[in-house]
């Protein structure tokens, strides 16, 4: 298909430039790499310079019409574009501001530019002089990074794979900016994770009164240690493991107590025992006085 039709379908026929790029682009992939290696078609990848070009202008591009013309689902597409991309050697940079538009977190902005700032200086102020040069902070690795950190810290909920994908990394790289950043600036990504008292939380004073044993021991009643530690040792356990040990409790008192029935009426080995005599030469009228007499 001609780079024009597929512009003309995409809403980009009054846009010249990005048309002649993105022609470029196709006839430098076409000598740089087989992009069928790839698995990558000639129509998406004519769609996909398209997008390039685009976003090199600043031209805006609708992806989802770009994913159905390429018959391909949305992560083979971003997946294919990454790859397209790479082999071009072309850069993006990641916009903190098209992010919070496009997550619906406008107000994480400004913390995470702050947050970039902070993690550049203190990144280059841990290494040596002849390094500081050759390090980039231009990858959009960095800035989804940021972003996903300063989203996870007001607890809002981000797509972390679709930031990946945007970014064009690997989860690996990304769980390894991300590990950074949250070390070197934990004021500004970082999440605390004090343990909460639970008897200053409200929602949890019913569950502590299900507990006897531990509102015993929070009322300070007059206990042994060995039994206060017995009870805290029994808090300590997980709660199927608490069931666990009070059904092995009630099937051992259970087991107890029948056995100590059992030995109440057992009777006792050393009285002899008595057979009974069985007399074969009755008559029968005997028989039936014997049967009438035990009626009465």
């Amino acid at each position: 298909m001609d780079m024009s039709a597929i512009a003309s379908r995409l809403g980009l026929s009054g846009s010249r430039p990005v048309i002649r790029k993105a022609a470029e682009l196709r006839r430098l992939c076409d000598v740089t790499f087989d992009s069928s290696v790839l698995g990558i078609g000639e129509v998406c990848k004519a769609i996909i310079c398209l997008e390039i070009a685009a976003t090199k202008f600043q031209v805006i591009f609708d992806r989802a019409e770009a994913v159905r013309m390429s018959g391909m689902s949305e992560k083979a597409y971003i997946r294919s574009f990454n790859a397209l991309q790479n082999g071009l050697g072309v850069k993006t940079t990641l916009d903190v501001r098209e992010l919070g538009i496009q997550f619906g977190c406008v107000r994480l902005i400004p913390f995470v530019q702050k947050g970039l700032s902070l993690y550049k200086e203190r990144f280059l102020a841990a290494l040596p002089p002849s390094r500081r040069a050759s390090t980039d902070f231009g990858r959009p690795v960095f800035t989804a990074a940021a972003f996903y950190l300063c989203a996870k810290r007001h607890k809002l909920k981000v797509d972390k794979l679709k930031l990946i994908d945007l970014c064009g990394t690997s989860s690996t790289e990304f769980t390894t900016v991300s590990t950074s950043m949250a070390d070197l600036c934990f004021d500004v990504f970082g999440i605390s994770k004090e343990k909460k008292d639970s008897k200053s939380i409200k929602g949890n004073r019913e569950l502590l009164d299900v507990l006897p044993s531990k509102r015993r021991h929070d009322d300070g009643s007059d206990l042994s240690g060995e039994s206060s530690g017995d009870d805290q040792d029994e808090l300590d356990l997980p709660t199927y493991k608490r069931h666990k040990k009070m059904e092995k409790e009630a099937y051992n008192e259970w087991k107890s107590s029948v056995l100590s029935s059992n030995k109440q009426t057992k009777p006792d080995p050393a009285k002899p025992k008595k057979q009974a005599q069985l007399n074969f030469k009755k008559k029968p009228s005997d028989i039936a006085l014997e049967v009438s007499s035990a009626a009465n």
